[in-house]
């Protein structure tokens, strides 16, 4: 089981290079999707069938997003591939909070933006994905 950020982001990295050997990752984070983190926990089991675990990567060609397994913390399969140019304009509402920070991603084929959930110990990560993918910094 992949605990720390770096085996996570290696393993992503790799699974990466089996699609695209050309390519590179610029940074990736893990995400949870749902309404708040807090809510889904108080649920609990329940709370756990509403919400879909992601590690979201930026590249230097796409933004690629690979479903995370929940008892591993591995890629799995990768769910969508967004060229740059497109990716940059599905990202919207970036909130940057002492625990939880969040941003709305319109995943191809989603009705609506989907909320991304993002713990504290990938902050740096999502400090760095927003103004690389966007070009406009998180407000601190």
């Amino acid at each position: 089981m992949a605990i720390r950020k770096s085996t996570m982001q290696e393993q992503v990295a790799q699974a990466i290079r089996e699609i695209e050997p050309n390519d590179r990752p610029v940074v990736t984070f893990h995400t949870i999707t749902g309404p708040s983190p807090w809510l889904m926990n108080e649920l609990g089991l329940i709370g756990q069938l509403f919400v879909k675990y992601y590690f979201v990567t930026l590249t230097e060609q796409v933004v690629a997003v690979h479903r995370a397994s929940r008892m591993s913390n591995r890629p799995k399969e990768l769910v969508h591939v967004i060229p740059l140019d497109e990716a940059r304009q599905l990202v919207t509402d970036v909130k940057r909070n002492m625990l939880w920070s969040s941003l709305r991603f319109q995943f191809p084929g989603e009705e609506k933006p989907t909320r991304l959930n993002i713990n504290r110990y990938w902050r740096a990560e999502l400090d760095q994905f927003v103004p690389a993918l966007t070009g406009v910094q998180i407000a601190q």
